[in-house]
């Protein structure tokens, strides 16, 4: 995520960023974070597991903050290679996934989620990865290599406009990326399109509630959510369900604790940082 000492830089400088601007930003950083920690045998002996397992070797791409910690570790199916520390919550845990099922995970990264929801699907069932970041794909198309992971693949594309046939998934999830996406309206189009009639979605992500004050509103968004804006909640539910989702629901809710330099003012202002899980249907 953005280190505290850049917070200041950052919030004049979103303020002015495009859409464009924005997904260059976060393929860049994204695309360090993959690289530093990439390595023959991730996760082995000698250098490279100190460039590969929380040690990056390129510093500036080190995770000053996760807001998921350690939570995959007992999570079935985890593959701790491919995890990063870059989600905000667990969607596989809530998206009864069954044997033989086609997942979609949009902003799949290193393949953390992915992996996991193979598991669950088994060999029958099918998982499409989608990620904007070449460095993140590879690393993922490495690791499934590595573990002879023929039902999983990788491919290289924006939320907004996906290389997906239309009707292709049972199931989309998502994991801390679609806030991270300029044009969410476009994003729930292309996720309906992608979702077979009667299929579902499950993702987690970062909203927030109340008004930020103006001053840290920026700030608070780059750090938790990696330079891009996160919706008022409501307003993220509204867009699902004018896209053309049904059954909408929380699954899981919690506050994102903040930096003492935000935390004070977006208290003040009455306003909370949160992490969703949301579930929802493609209606028959």
């Amino acid at each position: 995520m953005i280190r505290n000492v850049d917070l200041v830089t950052v919030r004049h400088y979103i303020r002015r960023m495009t859409g464009d601007d924005i997904k260059n930003a976060v393929r860049e950083r994204y695309g360090r974070i993959a690289a530093s920690r990439s390595g023959d045998d991730c996760c082995g002996a000698g250098e490279t597991a100190q460039s590969c397992c929380g040690q990056p070797s390129d510093p500036s791409a080190a995770i000053e903050y996760s807001m998921i910690g350690d939570a995959y570790d007992i999570v079935e199916g985890h593959e701790a290679d491919a995890d990063l520390g870059l989600g905000c919550g667990i969607p596989t845990q809530y998206a009864q996934l069954t044997p033989g099922e086609t997942v979609v995970d949009l902003g799949s990264g290193a393949g953390n989620d992915a992996f996991v929801a193979r598991h669950h699907v088994g060999d029958s069932g099918r998982v499409i990865g989608l990620d904007m970041t070449a460095e993140m794909v590879e690393r993922a198309r490495s690791i499934a290599r590595a573990r002879g992971y023929l039902n999983v693949e990788f491919v290289l594309g924006e939320i907004e406009s996906m290389p997906i046939d239309s009707q292709t998934a049972d199931i989309v999830v998502s994991n801390c990326t679609l806030n991270l996406v300029p044009d969410k309206e476009q994003a729930f189009a292309e996720m309906l399109r992608i979702i077979k009639p009667g299929g579902r979605f499950c993702v987690s992500d970062i909203v927030t509630t109340g008004q930020l004050p103006p001053e840290v509103r920026h700030s608070a968004e780059a750090y938790v959510g990696c330079i891009a804006g996160a919706l008022e909640r409501d307003t993220y539910l509204r867009l699902l369900a004018q896209a053309g989702f049904s059954d909408i629901h929380v699954q899981a809710e919690r506050e994102i604790p903040l930096p003492p330099d935000l935390a004070g003012p977006v208290a003040e202002a009455g306003a909370r940082v949160l992490s969703i899980t949301v579930g929802g249907r493609r209606p028959h």
